[in-house]
């Protein structure tokens, strides 16, 4: 039997034969010109455009729920103004419209690359409505999936666009598998809503052979190969068994001895707070506003924010939420504000606080809304400023903060000079929260676009574990909270390990919370902190992890 590892997403067992997926669309000649007529090409470009759009919104209406709001962001990309004003352009340099179109998404696919995490993302939505319209106008047959069969299959991809999957249901399809993709891809994001298991980041996946029976565990990642009617079995009974110990882990987050461990959710905005209350989320540790700026030409009104602060914050009376401000910048650059001009590393220019910096009446309109709003609910708001790199700007960010009515400000710790200095920073925040995808790529210089550079972005490198420990040290010592917010906490074995090393609080994406809270219930806090002694103590990510299991018996339950 052959096994292959991906990233679980959604949790759940599925089995059936194996439908290999594949959306190629050929890229239209580089040195396609049009016969002359540029107002009937640019006619065509428009009319493909708003098909695809017009297509989308009713594959969206048909299916309803998340895949409804997703297909109609889809549809926005298709419709977008300066989209339609690129490929004119093209076009009336000589290029066909399927090639300006091409072209013409390009350039954004670049910028979503360049951001990386949730809107890098988006970049397999972009190029899926591009393919859609290339194919409309080169008049190529639509790739499909197939109706409902003997029993269902398992859909397996490079990726899966959200078109694709919107209508699909668990009787259809037992299961997702896609070599790409991850924890915030709309692959992941629809098979939670729908209750089917899904692996992303499966390396070797397209390369199964169509009709392969395949056994799907998205709890753990792994995806087995014509497995025997006994491993069926016991794979199958594994899964109840975990989720029954799910299902008895049930209150805040805590260890076994009563060590209290506050388990919070990420969320993108007023859509995700279904989820985070159904997997008993204690709050919001994470909060990200970015989708209030983004898309859009002029910057959202303060009134228009305090609307969708206060949705958010009225779902969780009497407890934390914590706000991210304005993470956007050079890499999630804002239609409305001057661009910063060409930088060849967005990821190192002006976003986060800088972005601020350079811009203060952004983060002043931001900050007066979120005082406004904190003021008409009950719960407790928390704020904090993402790329924070010295003392002094965590000083200028809090001192913001205060002025704007703000009593608690915080900041991110995403750069490694903040781990380092971590004492010095918290002498000026009143708390910590922790962004380990961020902390990854800087710590061990690794884009976390490259999927060649996978195993640096490892949140197991004892480097990174140790950056960890240095900023929950530095909390401590100033008597400061220091929570994770990044993927790292919704990982029920490392999310033991970070609570050895001192981290107070961890946030994650809702589907993860019910995992993380019964693995600390079956563990005492010393059995963290000798799991996070012997992860530190290792040179490599699956030395950490074995070294760290050795001390969590408990793991043995949840069939981790």
């Amino acid at each position: 039997m052959n096994t292959l590892a991906g990233v679980g997403v959604s949790p759940g067992v599925g089995f059936g034969p194996g439908y290999v997926f594949s959306r190629d669309v050929p890229a239209p000649d580089p040195g396609a010109r049009h016969g002359g007529d540029a107002e009937a090409e640019r006619a065509r470009a428009t009319s493909a455009l708003e098909w695809v759009a017009a297509d989308l919104e009713e594959r969206g209406a048909r299916a309803g729920g998340q895949a409804q709001e997703i297909l109609k962001a889809q549809a926005l990309m298709a419709r977008d103004p300066g989209l339609a004003v690129g490929v004119a352009t093209l076009i009336d340099a000589g290029a066909t419209a399927a090639l300006a179109v091409y072209e013409g998404f390009g350039g954004y696919r670049e910028m979503l690359v360049g951001a990386g995490g949730y809107l890098g993302e988006r970049a397999a939505d972009l190029d899926d409505v591009r393919d859609r319209v290339v194919v409309v106008l080169e008049g190529l047959p639509a790739p499909g999936l197939p109706e409902k069969g003997a029993q269902p299959y398992v859909l397996i991809a490079r990726d899966l666009a959200p078109a694709d999957t919107a209508a699909l249901s668990r009787d259809v399809v037992a299961a997702f598998v896609t070599e790409q993709g991850g924890p915030t891809s709309h692959t992941a994001i629809l098979a939670r809503a729908m209750g089917v298991p899904a692996v992303v980041a499966c390396q070797g996946a397209a390369s199964i052979a169509a009709g392969t029976q395949v056994l799907v565990d998205g709890f753990s990642g792994l995806v087995r190969l014509a497995p025997s009617d006994e491993e069926v079995t016991t794979v199958t009974r594994a899964a109840a068994a975990r989720q029954s110990v799910l299902a008895a882990a049930t209150g805040p987050g805590a260890t076994s001895d009563g060590h209290v461990v506050p388990l919070l959710a990420n969320v993108g905005g007023p859509r995700d707070v279904e989820g985070a209350l159904r997997n008993g989320a204690e709050g919001v540790g994470l909060y990200r506003t970015e989708f209030l700026f983004l898309d859009r030409t002029q910057a959202p009104t303060e009134e228009e924010q305090v609307a969708a602060y206060l949705a958010v914050l009225n779902a969780f009376p009497g407890s934390r939420v914590v706000v991210r401000t304005l993470d956007a910048g050079a890499d999630k650059p804002l239609a409305f504000l001057p661009p910063p001009g060409a930088e060849p590393n967005p990821a190192l220019g002006q976003r986060g606080l800088r972005l601020f910096q350079k811009h203060p009446e952004i983060m002043n309109t931001q900050l007066r809304a979120l005082a406004r709003a904190a003021s008409q609910s009950s719960a407790r708001l928390q704020v904090m400023a993402p790329m924070v790199a010295t003392r002094q700007e965590a000083a200028w960010y809090v001192a913001a903060c205060r002025e704007a009515g703000i009593p608690s400000a915080g900041v991110m710790i995403e750069i490694p000079s903040a781990a380092l200095r971590a004492s010095d920073l918290a002498a000026e925040a009143d708390f910590f929260s922790i962004g380990t995808n961020d902390l990854a790529q800087y710590a061990l210089a690794a884009d976390r676009e490259v999927g060649g550079l996978t195993t640096l972005h490892d949140p197991w490198q004892p480097a990174l574990l140790e950056l960890v420990l240095m900023a929950a040290n530095g909390a401590a010592e100033q008597g400061k909270q220091c929570g994770v917010c990044g993927e790292a906490a919704g990982d029920p074995v490392l999310a033991c390990v970070l609570v050895g090393i001192g981290v107070t609080s961890l946030s994650m994406a809702p589907a993860a919370l019910p995992a993380v809270r019964a693995a600390l219930s079956l563990h005492t806090q010393e059995q963290c902190m000798l799991a996070a002694q012997a992860a530190l103590a290792t040179t490599s990510p699956r030395e950490a992890r074995g070294a760290a299991r050795a001390h969590l018996p408990g793991l043995a339950g949840l069939a981790l």
